[in-house]
């Protein structure tokens, strides 16, 4: 008899499965392609499995992609051949890919698709779709009058005033394509073949949500009452929009699409109004951004959305300027900068001839305020974009953006804030702001015409993107959290196969620049020779000019550098389509700051990415609101059907074993961060701060350095004593023979 057989006749053994079916590698941002590749296999699947179907003697319905395909159109899927097929030249192929493109082409033009166009959806089925796609779009405040909203929430009609306290739910009709935007909403249609050549097909939530908001009629937006009628003479509402959606869903396409129509519209009126004439480059949008690097990547975002429409988008930087009356020149300069015009010549402070702005807002102000006067109005723009507004609107730049939005005097402004993390405070703020403004100017909704401010959330309020795994490493101290940092640079053993391990390119992220510039110094040479040494190792913040943080930055894009030191510089807005994740070596000041920093990765719903918290004895006090973002992010995993056992996550027992902060903490922490990793705290020296030292040099070794940078010093000084009372000596003027 088998023994075997004997042993396991009460077992249930599992047939094993071939290695070549089994995925041994991870999905992870960097090969962002792998989900396209399954979805081709999926598709090639599906199409086999309809070709079976059909020798089998099964009927299948006939579709318009089976048509295309039966006439020609379409090449037959070739999954697992050489891709050649035998019976159809290679002219006829490049005929009908020529046929498929300028079919494709012609759809974009005329604003349709291949498909049949999607009719409006009644009430019901908007506030369906937006719940399924969590999207919920609430009124603020504004004009009176609105009724007929999904839940029969009414506001109450006060005449000549704003009502303040609405808090109404609304229900758009959702995007639910691109070639939507020609077809209803009536973009240019170089715009849309430009949104086409990028890729553009489907909109995202809060493409789906913001542009029907921004771009469609009252009836669109779910303005329009059923029980009244509207007179064709009367004028579209105007919207303020606050929008809340995750990192990396596609904001910056949002709000580019919105000012890219709203000017090309406003241009053709004008050149139907003068016939012959050809419009001016004047800025008419503006777009304030907190860092340069964000900036930067707006500009170039807005250049590929405006290619062939004839809008300008720039970057501001230091001399430009947008009027010549709004810098009041010195005296005499104002000859010199008559002259530079008329003869062609060139001044220091040129004028910026473009259509849209993006700045920073202290780089702003200096171009639009005078020595002494301050800020001047700006009645030309119309279009104001506050990205990353929670931040705009912090004490830290609340005194340059508000100036910036004073200054703004157009009665059609319209203003939209942008921000993954928009708290109640700054949301009041800027609510109260806007009706002030309004009432400041003398716009009512009598004089002018109806005003709303709307407010977007998208999913759940204030929290990550579910698709990064959370992992929160306790390291004990400083030292401990060099060696976890270099665990993950130098990782021993076999990692686990249903976690993902943290692979470069990635981020880390310090509380300081000294910290920055100490972290970078221990890890320069830790990456071998044959691997590129110390040129894969950067580190990026604010002390460095802009010309260098614009290489570093280009060189991280390119691949070049792998691991990149920074501080909460990079933490907003910037976009890293490949980064497999970040590392906070120093935890964040606050969980918006978290949500921020791990938003880096994961962008645009690639699945994958990693987020490496490691925190000290010292920060426990500080940990919980961290702990809490992370147990919101795992809890929104299952529901968006992402695997459960991704890294570490945040176990129940120590969400609840951690301290509550306490607001006086959590505004200081806000402020400063942790109170030892302060600069004061590092200049102030002793015991604490040698604790908080990255290094992981000896006390005798540091002594030895600091001896000998006493001596040197030493040595110099005397040097430099020496030299003076030689030259002293020779330089003094004799005086003649004493009598």
């Amino acid at each position: 008899m088998d023994m075997f057989k004997l042993l396991t006749r009460s077992s249930n053994i599992q047939p094993s499965t071939p290695a070549s079916k089994k995925s041994s590698i991870h999905h992870i941002p960097s090969n962002g392609f792998l989900s396209h590749l399954q979805q081709e296999t999926e598709s090639s699947d599906a199409f086999s499995a309809d070709e079976t179907a059909k020798s089998r003697g099964t009927k299948r319905k006939r579709t318009g992609v089976e048509e295309k395909y039966n006439n020609g159109l379409l090449e037959p899927l070739d999954s697992f051949g050489d891709g050649v097929r035998p019976s159809v030249s290679s002219e006829k192929q490049a005929k009908d890919s020529e046929n498929v493109a300028h079919i494709r082409k012609l759809d974009v033009q005329i604003g349709r698709s291949t498909n049949p166009v999607i009719p409006d959806l009644s009430k019901e089925e908007c506030w369906r779709t937006l719940k399924r796609h969590k999207l919920k779009v609430t009124i603020l405040g504004g004009a009176s009058g609105l009724q007929g909203s999904h839940h029969d929430q009414s506001i109450r009609k006060v005449s000549g005033s704003l009502e303040k306290n609405a808090h109404a739910q609304i229900s758009p009709q959702p995007l639910t394509s691109f070639t939507q935007l020609r077809s209803k909403h009536g973009i240019s249609r170089r715009l849309a073949e430009n949104l086409d050549a990028q890729g553009y097909t489907e909109p995202s939530e809060v493409q789906m949500g913001s542009l029907p908001l921004l771009l469609g009629t009252d009836e669109d937006r779910g303005l329009n009452p059923e029980r009244q009628e509207r007179s064709g003479t009367e004028t579209r509402a105007d919207i303020d929009l606050l929008t809340v959606a995750p990192t990396g869903s596609g904001k910056t396409l949002g709000f580019m699409i919105h000012v890219l129509h709203g000017l090309l519209r406003s241009r053709q009126a004008q050149s139907q109004a003068k016939a012959g004439e050809r419009s001016e480059h004047r800025v008419q949008a503006l777009i304030i951004a907190p860092t340069h690097e964000l900036a930067d990547q707006i500009v170039n975002e807005g250049r590929k959305l405006a290619s062939g429409t004839g809008m300008k988008i720039s970057g501001l930087r230091k001399g430009m300027r947008l009027h010549p009356h709004l810098v009041s020149l010195k005296d005499g300069d104002a000859l010199k900068h008559e002259k530079s015009h008329t003869s062609g010549g060139h001044n220091s402070d040129f004028l910026v001839k473009t259509d849209i702005v993006v700045s920073t807002p202290l780089s702003f102000l200096h171009a639009i305020s005078a020595e002494e006067a301050g800020p001047a109005p700006l009645p030309d723009i119309r279009f104001l974009i506050l990205d990353e507004a929670d931040v705009l609107l912090d004490p830290l730049f609340r005194e340059q953006t508000l100036g910036i939005w004073t200054a703004c005097t157009n009665a059609s402004l319209r203003t939209s804030l942008w921000s993954a993390t928009i708290g109640s405070s700054i949301e009041s703020l800027a609510r109260n702001f806007i009706l002030d403004r309004r009432r400041n100017l003398g716009l009512t909704s009598s004089t002018i015409s109806r005003h709303y401010i709307v407010r977007l959330v998208v999913g759940l309020k204030d929290s990550a993107v579910p698709n990064v795994a959370h992992r929160l490493v306790y390291a004990a101290s400083e030292q401990g959290k060099l060696l976890a940092l270099r665990q993950l640079l130098h990782p021993s053993g076999a990692p686990a196969t249903d976690a993902p391990s943290l692979q470069p390119p990635f981020l880390v992220f310090t509380q300081t620049i000294p910290r920055a510039i100490a972290l970078h110094s221990e890890l320069v040479y830790d990456i071998p020779l044959e691997a590129g040494g110390s040129s894969r190792i950067a580190v990026l913040h604010s002390d460095l000019s802009d010309t260098t943080r614009s290489s570093i930055m280009a060189r991280f894009r390119k691949g070049e550098i792998w691991i990149l030191i920074t501080t909460d510089l990079l933490s907003r807005g910037v976009d890293f389509r490949g980064l497999n994740g970040v590392v906070n070596y120093d935890i964040p000041n606050t969980g918006a700051s978290y949500v921020h920093r791990v938003g880096r990765t994961g962008r645009q719903g690639r699945e994958g990415g990693v987020a490496v918290t490691l925190y000290t004895k010292e920060d426990v006090p500080y940990v919980k609101n961290v702990a809490n973002v992370i147990a919101a992010s795992e809890r929104a995993k299952t529901e968006h059907a992402v695997a459960d056992n991704y890294g570490e996550g945040m176990q129940k027992w120590l969400l609840d074993a951690l301290p509550n902060v306490s607001k006086k903490t959590k505004k200081e922490m806000k402020r400063k961060g942790v109170e030892s990793r302060r600069a004061t705290a590092e200049a102030a020296g002793g015991r604490g701060a040698r604790k908080m030292r990255i290094s992981t040099k000896s006390g005798y070794d540091r002594q030895l350095e600091k001896k000998k940078k006493g001596a040197v010093d030493g040595s110099r000084k005397r040097l430099g004593q020496v030299r003076e009372e030689e030259g002293g000596v020779e330089d003094e003027e004799w005086g003649g023979i004493d009598d």
